[in-house]
Parts: C-alpha cells; structure tokens; sequence
C-alpha cells in the first residue's frame, strides 16, 4: 500500500508539473500558439505522456476540474442536517472566495488567465462541456441525498453562479479594483444562490450564510 501511495503522489505530481508548465507557456504566448510538444519539451516528458496524464490539450490549463467536481459533490454529501444542498455549495463558494482559491477567486493576477480562456474557442468550448459535467455531478449527488427535482436545481444553481462568475470577470477585466470586486463577488454569491434556493426549496431549509462582514 505504501508503494501504491508513492506512485499515486509520484503521479500527482508529474500531473501538476506538466499543467504548470503549460499553463505558464499559455499564459505567456497564448492558448493556440502553444503546441502539446512544446509543453512536452518544456516539461522534460514524452508527449504520450502529456495525454496520459490530460485527455485533452485544453485540460492542461483547466487541470483543477477534478478537484471541484471532488469539492461541490462533498458539500453536497456531507452537508449538514437542515440545510439545503443549494445552501451549502454557496457555503463552499464563498469560504473558497474568503481564501482566494483558484476555483473562486477574483483577484487581479487572474485577469490573464480568462484573457487567454476569451481569446481561445477550443478552451471556451472546453469550458462549456466541464461546466456542463459540474452540473451532471452536482444533480447526481442531489439526487442521491433526496433533493427534489435535482436535475431543476442544479441546473439554476449553475446557472445563477455562472451569471455571477462572469459579471465579476468582466468587471477585473475593465480595470475595476480588485478588492471591491472581490466584496460584490462574495455577496452576488449569497444572494444569487439564496434565489435559487427559493426556487427549488420554496423557503423551507436555511438560506447560504451571509457574508461576514455585512
């Protein structure tokens, strides 16, 4: 097991080292200008082993799906008695965004990253199909913790943080301050999903907390 537990972490981190080096060839020249041989030769790997580690050249930069498909499926099962499914995946959103992680941080050094996502089809297509599979998942885990009409309520909680998530990119984009986006983000959180609640609880199971320093 412990042999096992080595090539698992081994792997791991080739993966993330591969996606590291990727992500800074992209970022610097572009999505489309960056060929997976070249991230390969970056990396000091065979480019079979590029694809045995990402299906697709596009996963190399949105390498994080697994850890939030992983993050909204646990928020989902192991929520607490009396508060709804809805509620805790914005419980989840909003303590991701209070610890400026990747999957929900709007911070200024990120305004390359979705520069790079706008000006590449292949990685917005990309983005639609693992946005498309994170509602899959969602519904699924709804579904199996009794939620009515799961597919419904996953696809307006999707919906509605979707809405959020872009309006809060576009305005980091425009040159906005990045802390005041930072504060509009977490509270467009709150309530946009606490809409969706409504719409799927009609009210009966605890609203998304509130953010802390309203």
């Amino acid at each position: 097991m412990n042999r096992q537990g080595r090539r698992e972490r081994k792997k791991a981190e080739l993966r993330a080292r591969i996606s590291e080096v990727a992500t800074g060839l992209f970022l610097d020249r572009g999505f489309d200008a960056v060929s997976v041989s070249e991230v390969a030769e970056a990396a000091d790997v065979a480019r079979p082993t590029v694809f045995a580690h990402f299906a697709r050249k596009e996963d190399l930069l949105f390498d994080r799906y697994p850890e939030a498909e992983a993050l909204v499926v646990a928020a989902i099962n192991d929520r607490p008695a009396g508060t709804s499914a809805v509620a805790s995946l914005a419980d989840l959103l909003i303590r991701l965004a209070d610890k400026g992680h990747p999957l929900s941080a709007m911070r200024a050094n990120f305004v390359r990253f979705w520069e790079v996502v706008g000006s590449s089809r292949a990685l917005q297509s990309r983005a639609r199909e693992l946005l498309d599979r994170l509602e899959q998942a969602i519904a699924g885990a709804m579904k199996s913790t009794g939620v009515p009409d799961p597919n419904l309520t996953a696809a307006l909680t999707v919906a509605a943080y979707r809405i959020v998530h872009l309006e809060s990119v576009g305005r980091l984009m425009a040159g906005e301050d990045a802390e005041l986006v930072a504060a509009d983000h977490r509270l467009r959180i709150s309530a946009a999903l606490a809409r969706a609640d409504e719409r799927s609880t009609g009210g009966t199971t605890r609203s998304p907390r509130p953010p802390a320093d309203s």
